[in-house]
C-alpha cells in the first residue's frame, strides 16, 4: 500500500479528505465542501453523521467520484460501544462510505485492552459488512509513545483499515514523527492518516513522506492552490 512517490508525481488532492467537522456547519457549508470536493478532485468529504445524507445525496446527484466520510464517537471516544455501533449503522444507513472511529482513550490508558479492541471490532464488523472501511482515531496529544504503539497494535488486530493521528479537536494535531512511528508499527498494508493542523502544501507532502496515505483537513483547497503556486 504504501511506496515513495516521487514529489512531482504525488496528485496530493487524491489523498485528501476535505473536512468540516464543525458544530456550526450550515447546509451551505456542506454544499460548499463538496462542490470543493468535485472542482479540486479530493478523494472523500469528511461531514458529522447528521450531515451524511445530505452529502451523499448532493454528490451522487452529479455524478461524483467522491466518498463520503463520517466520524464515529467523535470527538471524545468515549461513549459505550453500543452507542457506537448505533451510530456507525445509522451513517452507513446514510449513505457513509469510510467511518472515522475514535477510540476509547481512557480504556487504553487503563490498559483495558480487550475493550478497546473490542470496541473497535464491533464497529469494524457492521462496516465491513457494507463493505465501508475503519479509520481508528487514536488520538496522539494525549498518548505516550507506548500507548501510541499500542493503540495501532490493537486497531491493527480489531481489523480496522486505517489508524488516524487526532480528531482535530485535541490539544495537538499530526506530526511527522506520530506518523513515521504509526507507519513502522502498523506495516506496508494499513492505511495511516494524518489529520489535525495539516494547513499547507508542504506540511502534507512531509506527512505523506513520512507514511501517511491519507490526509485530513480543512485546508483541502489552500494546500492544493498552495502546490500551484509552489508555495509552501
Amino acid at each position: 500500500m504504501v511506496r515513495a512517490v516521487p514529489e512531482n508525481d504525488i496528485n496530493i488532492a487524491r489523498y485528501i479528505d476535505h473536512t468540516n467537522l464543525k458544530p456550526y456547519a450550515t447546509r451551505e457549508d456542506i454544499i460548499r465542501l463538496c462542490d470543493e470536493a468535485i472542482k479540486y478532485g479530493f478523494y472523500a468529504v469528511c461531514v458529522n453523521p447528521y450531515r451524511v445524507r445530505l452529502a451523499k445525496s448532493y454528490l451522487r446527484e452529479r455524478g461524483a467520484d467522491v466518498k463520503v466520510a463520517s466520524v464515529i464517537g467523535f470527538p471524545l471516544g468515549a461513549t459505550p460501544t453500543e452507542v457506537k455501533v448505533f451510530e456507525a449503522m445509522r451513517a452507513l444507513e446514510d449513505g457513509a462510505d469510510e467511518l472515522d472511529m475514535v477510540i476509547n482513550i481512557g480504556a487504553l490508558k487503563d490498559r483495558d485492552y480487550d475493550y478497546v479492541k473490542r470496541d473497535i471490532e464491533e464497529v469494524v464488523k457492521v462496516a465491513h459488512e457494507r463493505g465501508a472501511i475503519v479509520k481508528v482515531i487514536i488520538e496522539t496529544c494525549y498518548l505516550t509513545e507506548e500507548e501510541k504503539i499500542k493503540a495501532c497494535e490493537l486497531a491493527k488486530e480489531a481489523g480496522a483499515d486505517f489508524v488516524k493521528t487526532s480528531t482535530g479537536f485535541g490539544t495537538g494535531g499530526a506530526t511527522v514523527d506520530d506518523v513515521r512511528l504509526m507507519r513502522k508499527v502498523v506495516g506496508p498494508d494499513m492505511g495511516v492518516k494524518a489529520a489535525g493542523g495539516i494547513r499547507t502544501y508542504e506540511a502534507a507532502l512531509e506527512m505523506i513522506k513520512a507514511g501517511a496515505n491519507r490526509i485530513g483537513t480543512s485546508s483541502g483547497v489552500k494546500i492544493v492552490e498552495g502546490r500551484k503556486n509552489g508555495e509552501a
